[in-house]
């Protein structure tokens, strides 16, 4: 039969719609870079988002090479002095060691919260924070060599009475209110941090 100007191959041939502008792959085609930009700025996202988040102790760039002795130190402070001048290896433990600093401020932190949740007062929370911090002088002490550490625990011995530092009693006279003492117990040396490529950010409890 020649009705349809053609064989039934060739009918079906022109009947059936080709897979290129099927409404299907149409769309498809249409939705590619909508999709494409979306996953661009889920990326995106999750990269400030991992940026935002970071806390703790932070490395903020590679440590500097140590500079000469007769290099003039630009800071007030003897402990900073001394990191720039350790050798390379020394200032990468030092650096270890401020990153375990960071640490310790982080389990006070959470202590903080943890007697406060359990109905804690200031001066209750205060006495422990100060205690957890003078019991971890080879934390705190960080950068420092003996003979530094050596003057120190003389003039803690002289000033306190205790070659670990200040008791909570002591800190309180000094600064008036509990909660000043507990501020001051998770204290951090930001110039000291600065000179080990640290950013200390408190994480949230």
């Amino acid at each position: 039969m020649k009705a349809y100007g053609g064989s039934p191959k060739d009918a079906r041939m022109r009947l059936s719609p080709s897979p290129s502008s099927s409404p299907s792959v149409t769309l498809r085609r249409a939705l590619l870079p909508f999709v494409a930009a979306v996953a661009l700025l889920g990326t995106a996202g999750s990269a400030g988002a991992g940026a935002v988040e970071a806390c703790g102790s932070v490395i903020t760039a590679p440590l500097a090479r140590p500079v000469s002795a007769d290099d003039p130190c630009p800071s007030t402070d003897p402990v900073v002095c001394r990191i720039r001048v350790l050798p390379m290896d020394e200032k990468v433990e030092a650096q270890r060691t401020r990153m375990r600093y960071h640490g310790l401020l982080e389990d006070m932190h959470r202590t903080e919260a943890a007697m406060r949740e359990a109905g804690a007062t200031d001066e209750e929370i205060a006495r422990e924070l100060v205690d957890m911090r003078n019991q971890a002088k080879e934390i705190t002490r960080a950068g420092m060599t003996p003979e530094e550490v050596r003057i120190l625990e003389q003039r803690n011995i002289a000033k306190y009475g205790n070659p670990l530092g200040p008791t909570a009693d002591q800190l309180y006279v000094k600064y008036g209110s509990w909660q000043q003492v507990i501020d001051a117990s998770m204290r951090t040396s930001y110039a000291v941090d600065r000179e080990l490529s640290l950013e200390y950010r408190p994480c949230p409890v």
